[in-house]
């Protein structure tokens, strides 16, 4: 099992959330080589900004885990978080980010370059073509409807 396959494990959730007409973005956090959370945007289905993926499954880790700490585990997300999304990585002091397309308008880069906690461990652009395409083709489809 490597960064990949979980992405392929967060993209599936993306596509969850498309099929629901949800924006496809789907995360999933493994700790010690098993996947403890899954989650996918419900923005629209529970009528909240803040139900993001990645903060669907921090809140589902860290039940699984019972502690709020995620610092031995791997946030995996198909687009790259948002400054809130950062924030609460950060409050999670989650050991590893591992995230698929960069998103140059609302990233957390681009706004809060040091959201995250200094220790967690960042990997970028694994499957971006993938993640990417992905959000491509929802949001044309929306344009065209």
């Amino acid at each position: 099992m490597d960064d990949t396959y979980y992405m392929k494990m967060a993209l599936q959730e993306a596509e969850k959330a498309g099929e629901r007409g949800e924006v496809p973005v789907g995360a999933v956090v493994v700790c010690k080589g098993r996947i403890i959370a899954r989650a996918h945007n419900l923005t629209e289905t529970l009528t909240d900004v803040t139900a993001h993926a990645e903060m669907q499954a921090i809140t589902a880790a860290a039940s699984t885990l019972g502690g709020k700490y995620l610092n031995e585990c791997t946030l995996y997300v198909t687009v790259e978080p948002c400054v809130m999304c950062a924030g609460a990585i950060a409050w999670a002091q989650t050991g590893r980010l591992v995230f698929g397309a960069a998103d140059e308008k609302r990233g957390y880069q681009r706004y809060a370059p040091q959201a995250l906690h200094p220790k967690t461990e960042v990997v970028q652009g694994v499957m971006a073509d993938e993640c990417a395409a992905l959000m491509k083709h929802f949001f044309a489809a929306r344009r065209h409807s």
